[in-house]
């Protein structure tokens, strides 16, 4: 599996979860945060690949 596959994988993971935890617990409770904070940096980290593969 290619690093972009793997990547793509675990974004689709923590949005899954997210949804999850923010659906039980709410979209202001720490875990919510923790979450969206990580997914966040995934998606930024995937942005830059992207970017990087067309310049």
């Amino acid at each position: 599996m290619y690093p972009e596959d793997k990547l793509l994988k675990r974004i689709e993971f923590l949005r899954q979860q997210m949804t999850e935890v923010a659906t039980e617990k709410g979209f202001t409770h720490i875990d919510s945060i923790e979450l969206s904070q990580e997914l966040d940096l995934l998606l930024n980290h995937y942005d830059t690949m992207k970017q990087s593969r067309t310049d």
